[in-house]
């Protein structure tokens, strides 16, 4: 017995030690094929693209389309089989109108969206681009006049000037046009990279419908996947975080739209009141940016307040000062209504969730950030509450903030002690003995 304990422990040893050199290789081989693995990865998601554009929007219109299941075409057609037997409906009906009703709702929101938007936002970057020079004939002239009263600092100047213009030059012609032609490329592939993203969105929208309508199917392959090939309690568990990530994202997400749709309104009619120019602009880019959180506000302020510099200097001041009781209401007062007191976590983790997660992600990564660093967070959390519970420890943080350490014996948390200024000076007495 004692020498077949003998082996399996060898074994054991040696499935270890295989395991480790396996992990190793695999690691270095994914440190020296790294650049292949992602090109590698990058090609898959681009092939899968209309497939997460399918997701994603399904995602988004699952509450609506149960909403309008449940509220509306349920009910209308229970009375409708009540009152007219011989017109018996079949039960996926209200799931039918419910889809198309949520696709429809979502595709006129976005061309109602573009419609009221993007002409009035044309019209103000053609404005820009048509008066550009009188913003720059204006500004010429004002800094004319301050070099003027400061002859010394006029010299100086003219010599930058001449500087940079040279340099322009030197660049237009050494470097600009001889790029045009990469340049024309490059716009023709970004034509071709938008025509691709609408395809993939409107594969994305056919995709949704499918998993939309047979939505409680694709739940019930997921849950029986699940509990193959986990046990019942850690599957549960499983299905437990997956619940609190679908309701972080879902809240954080419809939370946020919701407050920078405010934000931008809000903003709009502040621009309105205050006259100042391309108001519908500047609120669209105030809302859009507001969307990304803390460094939102600076990303949409700074671009407009250059825009009203060029033509109102002034004008600029007040923005910059309403803006800023803009950005004080909302992270005070709507932001808190609307997404609630705390997302759990304090402004240093949303911080570097932002940093860190926009670093590596870019866009999404600064928008999404915040609720997966939450659902991160919590998960980590509860492995922790539940290893202290297992060694009968406290798991509010509150009890460690002046713990000094825990009794091995009767697990008692000892707090730190201090010491006494009386009890310092005799300590110092006796050093010095």
């Amino acid at each position: 017995m004692d020498r077949k304990n003998k082996y399996s422990q060898y074994i054991g040893w040696g499935v270890t030690a295989f395991a480790v050199i396996a992990a190793g290789v695999l690691f270095y081989f994914g440190i020296d094929y790294m650049g292949k693995l992602i090109d590698a990865l990058g090609k898959l998601l681009s092939i899968l693209s209309p497939f997460i554009w399918g997701l994603v929007i399904s995602y988004l219109l699952i509450p609506s389309m149960t909403l309008y299941e449940r509220k509306l075409f349920k009910p209308l057609v229970l009375r409708i089989n009540k009152t007219k037997p011989r017109l018996k409906t079949g039960t996926k009906l209200p799931r039918v109108l419910a889809l198309i009703l949520a696709e429809i709702v979502m595709l006129l929101l976005i061309t109602a969206l573009f419609y009221l938007i993007v002409p009035q936002v044309y019209d103000s970057i053609s404005a820009i681009i048509t008066n550009s020079p009188s913003y720059f004939d204006s500004a010429y002239s004002a800094i004319d006049n301050l070099l003027k009263d400061y002859p010394e600092i006029e010299q100086y100047a003219t010599k930058i000037f001449g500087n940079l213009t040279d340099a322009l030059t030197k660049w237009t012609t050494n470097t600009l046009l001889p790029s045009m032609e990469s340049v024309v490329t490059n716009i023709t592939s970004g034509v071709l990279y938008v025509l691709k993203g609408l395809y993939n969105v409107v594969i994305g929208i056919i995709v949704s419908v499918y998993i939309l309508y047979n939505k409680e199917p694709f739940i019930a392959h997921y849950r029986k996947i699940l509990y193959s090939i986990f046990s019942p309690a850690r599957a549960k568990r499983i299905m437990s975080a997956l619940r609190f990530a679908d309701k972080t994202f879902m809240g954080f997400i419809s939370g946020k739209l919701l407050d920078s749709a405010i934000i931008g309104v809000l903003c709009y009619i502040g621009c309105v009141i205050l006259k100042m120019p391309y108001a519908l602009l500047i609120s669209v880019i105030v809302g859009v940016t507001n969307i990304i959180p803390f460094f939102g506000p600076f990303i949409g302020a700074i671009p407009s307040a250059l825009l009203i510099l060029l033509v109102d200097p002034k004008m600029c001041l007040w923005f910059v000062i309403f803006v800023f009781i803009l950005q004080q209401l909302d992270g005070n007062v709507i932001g808190p209504k609307i997404l609630g007191t705390s997302i759990g976590i304090n402004g240093f983790w949303v911080l570097f969730s932002i940093v860190i997660f926009g670093g590596i992600f870019g866009f999404w990564g600064m928008l999404l950030g915040v609720p997966a660093f939450v659902i991160i967070y919590t998960a980590l959390e509860m492995v922790v509450n539940r290893k202290l519970k297992k060694h009968d420890l406290p798991i509010d943080a509150e009890s460690y903030m002046n713990l000094d350490y825990i009794d091995p014996e009767t697990l008692e948390l000892v707090p730190k002690r201090r010491v006494k200024p009386a009890e310092k000076t005799e300590a110092k007495q006796e050093n010095k003995k």
